[in-house]
């Protein structure tokens, strides 16, 4: 694998050192006091111990609303990619025990919000093999390989080195989800029976809309080979390490969330709007609301601008 250099340009170039493969203790505490900065997750506990005598190193919820394990790999022979997949069938079997966790740590309305379509696996080390990547490759499982690297005594640089590409499991389809997300008024709920989710929405709409999406969607993609893609029950997320773009999928238009600053952007005609205090599905304050491939020429801008600032 490719080393990265980072070097000092202010008056004589210097390279500065990178830190060794070793995860030392502080690193697992700078995570956890940065996880949302960091990974858009918010974190829960760390050493979360389970019935059957193991310990998550740290676990939270993230932007999707779904739980996250982190694993750290602290030594060359540690293999945190079986740890996580040990730990996240406990998990789905001890669905309460999250929920309790999110409830004293968040509170009950968080903890309604909980999403189980998409539960996700985070290994982090200093480095991963050939073979690691290669076995990530062949899973149908939510994991994400992030090599870290220390430079200096303040630099921190974290590098996702798989695309994650998971579609939803079927079995959660019973499940409570939202309706509606609002920062300001209370989240009402449904059953997943009675929401058709993004699959749904999907399969309902016409051959116009679907082309449309696969555009729009392979021009996202295209942006980056860091971009993964995540089909979660109400819309699909498009992620570098976080959330940069949701996309909704419907019979008149396509709906894509972006993570920009509503104050950056000059609103026009009815295409973009400011949906930071307004209830809305997915991740992110600038809504666009494409019903041509017009539109859609008109907002790769703003798209190229979500996946750069993010």
């Amino acid at each position: 694998m490719a080393d990265i250099k980072l070097f000092k340009i202010s008056g004589k170039v210097e390279q500065l050192p990178s830190g060794n493969v070793t995860l030392e203790r502080d690193l697992q505490i700078v995570i956890e006091n940065n996880m949302q900065e960091f990974f858009g997750v918010t974190f829960l506990a760390s050493e979360f111990s389970t019935n059957n005598g193991g310990r998550m190193d740290s676990i939270g919820i993230d932007e999707n609303n779904c739980p996250v394990i982190f694993e750290y790999k602290r030594s060359q022979n540690e293999n945190v990619i079986n740890q996580g997949l040990f730990y996240l069938d406990w998990l789905l079997m001890h669905k309460d025990s999250f929920k309790v966790l999110v409830i004293e740590v968040l509170g009950l309305d968080k903890a309604n919000e909980i999403d189980w379509s998409m539960p996700r696996v985070i290994c982090i080390a200093g480095d991963f093999n050939k073979y690691d990547e290669c076995a990530i490759n062949q899973m149908d499982k939510n994991i994400s390989l992030i090599r870290y690297k220390k430079f200096g005594d303040d630099l921190l640089m974290f590098e996702q080195l798989n695309q994650v590409m998971v579609k939803r499991s079927q079995s959660n389809l019973g499940v409570e989800v939202p309706v509606r997300k609002n920062s300001k008024e209370h989240i009402t709920y449904a059953s997943a029976r009675h929401v058709k989710g993004f699959s749904g929405n999907y399969s309902d709409a016409g051959e116009q809309k679907k082309e449309l999406y696969n555009d729009i969607k392979d021009y996202i993609l295209s942006l980056g080979d860091d971009i993964s893609e995540t089909e979660l029950k109400l819309y699909v997320a498009f992620k570098k390490i976080k959330n940069f773009i949701c996309a909704q999928v419907y019979a008149s238009q396509i709906i894509l969330t972006l993570k920009l600053d509503p104050l950056t952007i000059q609103f026009e005609g009815e295409i973009a709007r400011d949906v930071s205090n307004k209830g809305h599905w997915g991740t992110g304050d600038v809504e666009l609301i494409i019903k041509s491939k017009q539109d859609f020429e008109k907002v790769k801008s703003m798209i190229d601008r979500a996946y750069l600032e993010n």
